[in-house]
């Protein structure tokens, strides 16, 4: 494995430098990256572990306490860790539910090395594993008057079990029958602007004095759910999306002309000439933005609404000529309670497993296949596999690795 290495410290302290040892106690792993160790676990309590972080730096001798962004795992009965690909941790929780079991620590990775820029401090960021890729994100974006308010009330209609919406969050109070979590998700300012900061909102804006965004989270929480979650954004969100982990598919729609795009505006008769000045304004910017820039996977012009829609389906493979080959897995990966220890391998990660239970004693090996990892921090980390591939027979625990086989 390299430059990395993963030590139990109530068993192998002798190996760790001096003055490791005098603020570790109550961690369990300790991952060795480059000149950093990477110390997880935390107090014990008797029961559980919190999954806190500290760093220690070989070369100064000194411990740091990083900026942690992203979901923080729950505390845990112990975990196990492996370096991958130099820059993320994974973190192999036990005993916990198999939709809480697979996290990965990222120390290195692109976000990383942004969000340190911009802190200017150490920093790690928690990302939950997932299996499989779950359905990409739909952003449809343009100006006002343009018509993707109907658009994605069509899609939304048509088929109401592939599309969802995230809830998105604001600083202001609830109104009258608003509900938390169900409308919006209520919070502070200074808890926002916080999480701002930390990265955790893909888009965020400043209306009449209150704050509103679009969290990271609320997205992958519907794509969790096995639907593909719609964001109705201005250019600067998609942006915003396009520079996150998130991998998404977007949508820009224009209209046939700006003379048209002017006459929708005036038809609705909704606003004042000052606010129609003002729409039209932001739409040249928007139309000039989303036509030249190559931030938008596909653009539509929506002169005929039928037309406009249809082709919207046929790109997203809801028209039935299309076959986009997509399968959703809103399985978890479950990590066996008794994984005893882990082994990096070419993209593969061996889980060596025995019972726990007096008079059950067995072996087993799982491989948790991390080849085609996409997102991240402070998202998902998707695209996850695991299957068994060795079983030691009970009194057998000695049985050559080169007579594995596949379980059926």
């Amino acid at each position: 494995m390299g430059e990395a290495q993963e030590f139990f410290l109530d068993e192998l302290q002798e190996v760790l430098p001096v003055g490791f040892d005098s603020e570790s106690r109550g961690y369990q792993t300790a991952t060795v990256v480059g000149e950093k160790i990477y110390a997880i676990g935390g107090s014990d309590d008797g029961v559980t572990l919190s999954i806190s972080v500290r760093i220690f730096n070989k070369s100064t001798g000194k411990w740091v306490i990083p900026t942690m962004l992203g979901m923080k795992p729950a505390p845990c009965k112990g975990h196990s860790a492996v370096l991958l690909n130099k820059d993320r941790i994974l973190i192999l929780k036990r005993d916990a539910p198999p939709d809480d079991c697979t996290w990965f620590l990222e120390v290195d990775t692109p976000f990383v090395k942004e969000q340190k820029e911009i802190l200017d401090t150490e920093v790690v960021a928690w990302s939950k594993g997932v299996k499989g890729e779950g359905p990409k994100p739909v952003v449809i974006s343009g100006p006002s008057g343009v018509g993707k308010g109907t658009l994605i009330t069509k899609l939304v209609n048509d088929f109401p079990s592939t599309f969802g919406f995230s809830v998105s969050h604001t600083t202001r109070a609830p109104r009258d029958k608003e509900k938390d979590g169900i409308h919006y998700h209520f919070t502070e300012r200074s808890v926002m602007e916080k999480d701002t900061q930390d990265g955790k909102f893909l888009e965020f804006a400043h209306v009449h004095g209150n704050l509103y965004g679009t969290s990271i989270e609320a997205v992958e929480k519907v794509t969790d759910s096995g639907k593909r979650c719609i964001l109705d954004i201005d250019v600067q969100g998609a942006r915003s999306v396009k520079a996150s982990s998130l991998e998404v598919i977007s949508f820009f729609i224009c209209p046939p002309s700006f003379e048209e795009l002017e006459k929708r505006l005036r038809a609705r008769g909704t606003e004042t000439e000052e606010q129609v000045q003002n729409r039209l304004r932001n739409a040249r910017a928007e139309l000039e933005q989303g036509n030249s820039s190559g931030l938008f996977d596909h653009i539509l012009v929506n002169g005929d609404l039928e037309t406009c829609y249809g082709s919207l389906k046929k790109i997203l493979g809801l028209d039935g000529s299309t076959n986009t080959g997509y399968q959703p897995s809103t399985k978890n990966i479950e990590i066996p309670a008794a994984a005893q220890s882990v082994f990096e391998m070419d993209q593969k990660v061996l889980i060596q497993c025995g019972s726990t239970e007096l008079g059950k004693a067995s072996n087993s090996l799982f491989v948790l296949d991390v080849s085609s990892l996409r997102g991240g921090a402070p998202g998902r980390t998707r695209g996850l596999n695991m299957y068994a591939i060795w079983k030691w027979p009970k009194n057998n625990r000695t049985t050559s690795k080169s007579h594995i086989e596949t379980l059926e």
